[in-house]
């Protein structure tokens, strides 16, 4: 159903709620952003009928937020994914999960961490299993780089909210005062004087950060960290995952926590919340430790 009723057709506001107005169309813009493709899994998934489904994903591919691609001829089924439209919808996703996790499972405190009973951290805990759908983020120089090393039997990539060098940028103002926020130059460098552990267990390091990819540029430099740094940027792994995020500076930022990968994109462990961001490097070697031995008893 398309919400023509509304008014004010100059407002960009109202003529944007013609399009997404409705709320399974933004859920499927969700699922489709985390790596669910096809009509069957995206009906399973939602518990929606599929005659709603089916207006639905029409109306999305009629506004150019969804394209369809063949992946089987006879009979004709078709995958749906987003456009350069629908990406632009990934911020709106972002800022509804932060606004409801905040205000209204939440309390309103501004915080870059969770506490560890929170519905955002089990959230978080129920990714394990999930498998990351096929994406690239910006390296150091904006090239485009998968997160998931190829090649390697585990990716750790540890998501923190902002680092950066000395003089050439400046954090928000009340940085400190944000619980969890702290720690991002400590954690990065912790794991650069520990790479040999990592690459020892056949481990590739990934930095993630909402950081433009030369502000991580230049503190990599600064602090002479030779393993990527990532820039999420434009909220792509944030949405596929649904990892939490808090706003801070006018950008929206990644709150600490470390995902396990194996190599075939899975997830198989989670550190969150994070309140020790050194120490907790030792806690995601003893996670590839204990994950590596389940592998090989099983």
């Amino acid at each position: 159903m398309r919400y023509t009723e509304l008014g004010d057709p100059d407002c960009a506001i109202a003529q944007a709620l013609t399009v997404v107005g409705d709320p399974w169309t933004l859920l499927l813009v969700r699922d489709v952003a985390g790596g669910t493709h096809q009509f069957d899994a995206l009906r399973d998934g939602l518990g929606i009928s599929r005659k709603v489904l089916t207006e639905r994903l029409k109306s999305l591919v009629a506004d150019g937020v969804l394209e369809k691609r063949l992946y089987s001829p006879h009979p004709p089924r078709y995958a749906y994914h987003l456009t350069p439209a629908g990406r632009g919808l990934l911020p709106v996703l972002v800022a509804l999960q932060d606004w409801g996790g905040r205000h209204v499972l939440g309390d309103g405190t501004l915080s870059a961490t969770s506490a560890a009973d929170s519905a955002e951290t089990r959230r978080v805990h129920a990714l394990v299993g999930h498998r990351l759908a096929e994406l690239e983020l910006a390296g150091r120089g904006g090239e485009p780089v998968d997160p998931v090393s190829a090649g390697q039997a585990w990716t750790v990539l540890y998501c923190f909210p902002g680092a950066y060098a000395p003089g050439r940028h400046d954090y928000p103002p009340g940085w400190g005062l944000i619980p969890g926020a702290r720690g991002c130059t400590l954690e990065s460098c912790t794991y650069r004087d520990r790479m040999a552990d990592f690459t020892a267990r056949d481990v590739r390091v990934h930095g993630v950060s909402t950081q433009r990819p030369d502000q991580l540029a230049a503190f990599a430099e600064h602090e002479r960290i030779a393993f990527p740094l990532l820039s999420d940027a434009e909220l792509q792994l944030a949405a596929a995952l649904r990892l939490p995020t808090f706003r801070a500076g006018g950008a929206d930022r990644l709150k600490r926590l470390t995902l396990v990968l194996d190599s075939a994109r899975t997830v198989r462990g989670v550190l969150y919340p994070l309140e020790d961001p050194a120490g907790s490097v030792d806690d995601v070697l003893a996670l590839v430790n204990s994950l590596a031995a389940g592998d090989v008893r099983g």
